[in-house]
């Protein structure tokens, strides 16, 4: 056990909260997993749904060990590379992209052969946050006009956002908001980041006109959002009300305590119980106590990533810890805001807790690249500790020659009285 938290590398206080909420998430997942085995299949086996979470989070694991291996300097050339493989997969799903567990767009690719569902906006969201660091790290303040910088940096991050959006806007609303902050804090111009803004608020408008024109292109999905916001905003009956109010009667259910580990009762009608409203199982379970256990993990996650950012040695590792780690967290509270209807319906999982392997596998290959630039704080903190070791060993080297020589002076002054001492012949006799 000792060799393996010692081959661990970074941050432990991170390995330690990512492994915590790992082991929290099979009580709320196996749980809820009665919803799907039931109503789903049929068959009442719950046990493959503990596994396949088993298998999902393992590979998570391997994906965040042997990504925290990389330097992560790496990756500012790689997300080059990856971005149009990227656009590649987002296109790809948007036509052939295929529905699962109860979703109205298709947001996921088959993977043929091995039977796995992947959500490419994941990856590219990723990707995207790697981009727009490089671009801020490499490029000087004075240089950042905004001619340059939308060819450069603004017309990539369009792109991905318009293959997004048609079938996830929530991702697309968090993917944005997440580069706005990365930007701002990597010192892009703010007048620059508000025409962005306006760029993109007249481009989203501009693209409802056109599914309004041509409702066979993308069917349902402007209903659909004006909808969730319309009955968020009146309280009007509607889809996605039956999920919010058996969320809320699960909240309400646990009350301070819980029910118990496995004893939730909502978990039976709530739709995407072990996924989007896994929060609302975790109360119902777990109460007050676990709902906030579960927030403080994610905020000491939050403060250590503001300290690793911090701490980070480049410009390039501090905007990585920002933009991949924060939007973990915000995604993290989105879903909980949304169990209890603080916010609009919105297929956010739960960061690390939420079934779902693309969810999981891209978390933890995020977090292993924060890992790996607080490896790199670690290595340059040691190399500091010994250098200074190294001087504090001569500097008592030095000092104790020193008190040597003058102990021989001191001897060698007893020998002679003062007369002599000042006869300027002794030194030559000496000699």
């Amino acid at each position: 056990m000792k060799t393996l938290i010692h081959n661990l590398k970074g941050d432990k206080v991170i390995w330690a909260m990512v492994a915590l909420l790992a082991l929290i998430s099979f009580i709320p997942v196996y749980s809820a997993s009665s919803n799907l085995a039931y109503q789903k299949h049929g068959t009442g086996n719950t046990l493959v749904y503990l596994i396949k979470h088993l298998v999902h989070l393992s590979a998570g694991f391997w994906i965040m060990y042997q990504v925290q291996k990389v330097p992560y300097h790496y990756f500012r050339s790689l997300s080059r590379v990856l971005l149009p493989f990227a656009w590649i997969l987002l296109a790809y799903a948007m036509v052939k992209g295929t529905v699962i567990e109860g979703a109205n767009a298709s947001r996921w690719i088959q993977v043929p052969l091995v039977g796995i569902s992947f959500q490419p906006s994941t990856f590219a969201g990723m990707i995207m946050f790697l981009f727009v660091a490089r671009y801020l790290s490499k490029t000087e303040v004075e240089d950042m006009t905004f001619q340059k910088s939308f060819v450069e940096l603004w017309i990539p991050v369009f792109i991905t956002l318009a293959l997004i959006l048609p079938s996830n806007f929530s991702t697309t609303a968090l993917i944005f908001s997440m580069i706005l902050m990365l930007t701002f804090v990597g010192n892009y111009p703010i007048k620059n980041i508000a025409i962005i803004v306006g760029m993109g608020i007249v481009s989203f408008a501009f693209f409802i006109l056109v599914v309004k024109a041509f409702p066979g292109a993308f069917p349902n999905r402007v209903d659909t959002w004006i909808s969730r916001i319309d009955n968020f905003a009146s309280d009007k009956p509607g889809e996605d009300d039956y999920q919010i109010e058996k969320a809320k009667t699960a909240i309400a259910t646990g009350g301070v305590y819980g029910l118990g580990p496995g004893k939730s009762v909502q978990k039976n009608f709530l739709p995407q119980s072990s996924s989007d409203f896994i929060f609302a199982i975790i109360v119902e379970e777990l109460g007050l106590f676990g709902a906030f256990f579960i927030i403080t993990i994610y905020l000491i996650l939050f403060v250590r990533f503001i300290i690793a950012s911090y701490k980070a040695p480049t410009i390039f590792g501090k905007l990585v810890v920002v933009g991949l780690g924060f939007p973990v967290i915000f995604q993290a509270f989105i879903n909980m805001g949304v169990a209890v209807e603080l916010l609009p319906t919105t297929g956010q999982t739960l960061p690390l807790i939420s079934s779902g392997g693309t969810s999981i596998w891209m978390t933890c290959a995020a977090l292993g690249i924060i890992l790996n630039v607080t490896k790199k704080e670690e290595e340059i903190a040691k190399e500091n500790i010994e250098k200074q070791k190294r001087e504090e060993a001569l500097q008592r080297i030095i000092d104790r020659e020193l008190s040597e020589e003058i102990k021989v002076e001191e001897e060698v002054n007893e020998d002679y009285s003062i007369e002599e001492l000042n006869n300027p012949m002794n030194a030559v006799l000496n000699k």
